[in-house]
């Protein structure tokens, strides 16, 4: 794993969001707009060969209906081994899928994947976990839908997105203790150690990382020997773009430690994405030689001919006019990657929640019955009766302040799970794989 990276930080200036279904509700009306395609390419350098990767454009809400498709692009970047990167990359797609019910509409199942997202990740870190391996990944995980995009992440892996008007904005978040304030007080308050490698005379070196374990991350899936507050709860992230169009990056920290969000959006504008991914990854190399194993897909999202416009083209000399009109930076500036998106390449964010408690992710409006009027665990999708399902709402004792009978609910084991994140139990990954 790579140690340094830019810091990205995320603003706490945003527009008001939009509710999907008003967004649906326009192309529906009278401004309805084709369906992109989608180009992708993809590159990549070795030095460990820990990095994986996965392109789907085929999936399918519902099996059989080409109408109900989307598309899946993902970064595995495992560290400690390989074993986590394969099993996240063969596995993840198919928990986020069961935790959304089939038979949901198109505005229903967007607003339930972010949710699903969650469940998808935690679920496959405790399946991970019970094959007793201590190999880790960071995990970028993208699903198009139409001009619906919603990336999550664990770890440095990144995804980057850069619209027409030239803006470039972060759909994720990165989870490096060295940079990210929050994490680190989280997992301290979880009972984490945080602190740099001690070498002979008391010399502290590298970055950042919690012990035990010596991760310098605070979030990932797998990495058994760390403690759970290490925890696999994705930064979700939900926008939905105008009719422009608009290029993601995706990439693991090879190339996030050697360019910006900015570079890399830059290095590869006018170039067909499988050009594109390769430009970026000779642009990393260029600039820092190949220290980590560098991997990087290129998804473009075009517009059907009758709404094509012009591909994002190399900054030229900033203009009064061009930049009212077209939202780009003045010249004051800081040349940073802005997380305010474009408001001529993205119509809305719909979505963004990074908490790292499992009870603020789920959501009161879970499916939590089953059609046998079973308690269904809203992480693993397990059916249980009422006398075993604990709401996730409950304190550890059931105390005045909590809701025992409101869902959603969690087995045993996923309760252990979510306890053991927050600091409420030891933090060893035993009590899962022993049930």
């Amino acid at each position: 794993m790579s140690k340094s990276s830019e810091v990205i930080t995320t603003t706490n200036m945003r527009s008001p969001l939009v509710p999907l279904a008003t967004l649906i509700g326009r192309e529906l009306r009278g401004d309805k707009v084709g369906k992109p395609s989608i180009r992708c390419g993809q590159a990549g350098l070795a030095k460990k060969g820990e990095d994986y990767f996965l392109i789907k454009p085929d999936c399918q809400r519902i099996p059989g209906n080409p109408s109900t498709s989307f598309s899946v692009y993902a970064i595995f970047d495992g560290h400690n081994g390989i074993s986590a990167a394969i099993f996240v990359k063969e596995n993840l797609l198919n928990h986020v899928m069961s935790a959304i019910p089939q038979e949901l509409s198109r505005e229903e199942w967007l607003k339930a994947l972010p949710r699903a997202l969650v469940a998808g990740f935690v679920k496959s870190d405790m399946e991970f976990q019970r094959k007793g391996e201590t190999s880790g990944t960071t995990v970028t995980f993208v699903v198009i839908d139409g001009w619906t995009v919603t990336a999550a992440c664990v770890g440095d892996s990144r995804c980057v997105l850069d619209t027409q008007g030239g803006v470039v904005s972060d759909l994720t978040v990165d989870h490096r203790l060295e940079e990210n304030v929050e994490e680190r007080e989280r997992v301290t308050a979880s009972g984490g150690e945080v602190g740099r490698l001690n070498v002979f005379g008391g010399t502290e070196v590298g970055p950042l990382r919690c012990w035990p374990g010596g991760l310098c991350l605070s979030r990932s899936i797998g990495d058994m020997d760390v403690g759970e507050y290490i925890v696999p709860i994705p930064h979700v992230k939900q926008v939905k773009l105008s009719k422009a169009g608009g290029r993601l990056i995706i990439a693991s920290d090879g190339i996030w430690d050697a360019l910006s969000s900015e570079m890399a959006a830059q290095s590869c504008r006018g170039l067909p994405a499988e050009l594109a991914a390769k430009m970026v990854v000779k642009e990393a190399l260029r600039s820092r030689g190949l220290k980590d194993d560098t991997t990087c897909l290129v998804v473009d999202i075009i517009p059907p001919p009758e709404n094509s416009v012009a591909p994002p083209e190399p900054k030229k000399k900033p203009n009064v006019l061009s930049s009212i009109i077209f939202g780009k930076k003045s010249q004051n500036s800081i040349n940073k990657p802005t997380n305010k998106l474009s408001a001529v390449g993205v119509v809305e964010e719909l979505f963004e929640e990074g908490s790292a408690m499992l009870s603020e992710r789920l959501g009161k409006d879970f499916p939590w019955k089953s059609n046998s009027g079973l308690l269904r665990c809203a992480v693993c999708q397990v059916d249980q009766t009422p006398s075993e399902g604990i709401t996730v709402n409950s304190g550890p004792f059931f105390s005045a302040a909590s809701s025992p009978w409101e869902g959603p609910f969690l087995c045993t084991n996923c309760r252990k799970k979510k306890d053991a994140m927050e600091g409420k139990r030891p933090s060893q990954s035993t009590a899962v794989m022993t049930t």
